[in-house]
């Protein structure tokens, strides 16, 4: 199956909308202790913690190819974007939550003091999610550590002459850490007198814009999301909320489930942007903060994720590309050609990798995520925190192994995963044909411009 799109490469300039200061945090930074729940607002260090003591800290062990012969021929990575401001939603929504804690809230306590007297409301809706320095950072770091996890396929030479290319969403978020990961690439090896372009597909990497059965169906769907508005109107959340008003000395009524999730929001960011354990934090305990993680995992889960069918089929085109190269580097590399692309990096956002991880079956739980089932789902593996934190990221590696064997090994954030459906056997560095065999199915019938198509309702 071919696919033809049309390319636009273009150079944007970084300018901040604002200047905030983030700390490198040390070893004894006071991170919120709910921090590991923050979703896709959650720091790439989180889920990887050696990180905080040393940003460019990587552990080649972790590959484990199955013999010393083994040597990686090709990479594709797919990228979440770095830390971002919030979104103009976000901001309106965290606006009436300051207005109201400023004008309403009372107490004592020194957090509360502190956000009255001291904290100002600083996000403002022109931000509308735009990368802050900590996502220029975040991808600057990225790029020099799978540099030093991958040295024969990111090198300068490789750089030099073309052989890593660079495709993007065209969302200036996006387009700002592909210029961030190049920026982390030239500046590690002092290279001033070249440019290196990228180009920006949004077919690929905002597919979901391009399903038009996935916009009817789910994204514009207001009953899509059903499960969701019963969970934010359950028992769990009903107690986070009254737990804040509480907290806030407000009555009851005062406080729903968008103001609970405003709050959650600004611990988050403040945290995420300014490295900050910000006292909109001790609005929450890690019992509410875990209810917190649920409500948007089920967002998620029934929006992106395994909820619908569509959801995940929305990102064939994605699917395809990704094979479609792993096969002409497999077929370059066994005919002895030289490679067309060594590295292929590709910065989307995280509804671009979760339809993905979601059609490769990665994280697939026994039944759905539901509004009732919370108290069973303790240890489930949807989980987005884990999964989809800022600059979150899925490399694909080929090896030749020598004899014609060539091997494909999956990471996810950096830490290797097994391939489901394969056995133990062949993890975690699986012989790439029966990568194909696994997903042999998807490979004939994955099929966006039919899949995509909305279904015809018949009119009784």
């Amino acid at each position: 199956m071919t696919f033809f799109w049309k390319f636009t490469v273009i150079h944007v300039l970084i300018i901040p909308c604002c200047v905030v200061n983030y700390v490198i945090p040390e070893d004894n930074f006071d991170i919120p202790s709910i921090a590991k729940y923050f979703n896709t607002k959650g720091r790439y260090e989180e889920v990887n913690p050696h990180l905080i003591k040393d940003i460019f800290a990587v552990n080649r062990s972790i590959l484990q190819p199955p013999s010393a012969q083994c040597q990686p021929f090709h990479l594709t990575a797919i990228i979440r974007h770095g830390t971002r401001y919030p979104t103009s939603k976000n901001a309106k929504e965290m606006q009436q939550l300051y207005n109201m804690v400023m004008s309403s809230a009372s107490g004592k306590e020194s957090w509360l003091r502190e956000i009255k007297s001291q904290w100002r409301m600083w996000y403002t809706e022109d931000m509308d999610g735009r990368l802050v320095q900590k996502g220029v950072e975040d991808h600057k770091h990225l790029a020099i550590r799978l540099s030093k996890l991958f040295p024969s396929l990111i090198s300068e030479e490789k750089l030099r002459g073309g052989f890593i290319k660079f495709i993007t969403s065209s969302k200036h978020r996006c387009v700002n850490s592909t210029l961030s990961f190049k920026a982390g690439l030239t500046e590690l090896w002092a290279i001033t007198d070249k440019e290196f372009d990228h180009a920006v597909n949004d077919a690929l990497m905002r597919f979901f814009d391009h399903c038009a059965r996935f916009v009817q169906e789910v994204d514009k769907n207001p009953t899509a999301l059903s499960e969701v508005d019963k969970f934010r109107q359950g028992p769990e959340m009903r107690r986070v909320t009254e737990k804040i008003a509480d907290r806030l000395r407000v009555p009851y009524n005062t406080i729903n489930d968008d103001m609970a999730e405003a709050a959650f929001y600004l611990c988050a960011y403040e945290f995420a942007i300014k490295t900050v354990n910000s006292p909109w934090c001790q609005l929450f305990d890690e019992v509410d903060a875990q209810v917190m993680e649920y409500a948007n995992d089920l967002k998620q889960f029934w929006k992106r994720g395994y909820g619908y069918d569509i959801n995940s089929k929305s990102s064939c085109i994605l699917f395809h590309d990704v094979f479609s190269r792993l096969n002409r580097a497999a077929d370059e590399n066994r005919s002895g050609q030289q490679m067309t692309e060594a590295v292929t990096v590709q910065v989307g956002h995280a509804e671009t990798l979760l339809p993905l991880l979601t059609l490769l079956g990665f994280f697939k739980n026994n039944g759905s995520i539901t509004s009732t089932n919370y108290a069973t789902q303790t240890q489930r593996s949807f989980r987005t925190s884990h999964m989809l934190p800022y600059a979150a990221n899925l490399l694909l590696v080929l090896y030749d192994c020598g004899a014609g064997d060539l091997r494909l090994q999956a990471l996810l954030n950096e830490q290797p995963v097994t391939f489901p459906g394969l056995s133990d056997q062949q993890a975690p560095m699986p012989r790439y044909e029966d990568v194909k065999e696994n997903y042999s199915e998807l490979l004939q019938a994955c099929d966006l411009s039919t899949g995509c198509q909305p279904i015809k309702k018949i009119l009784a």
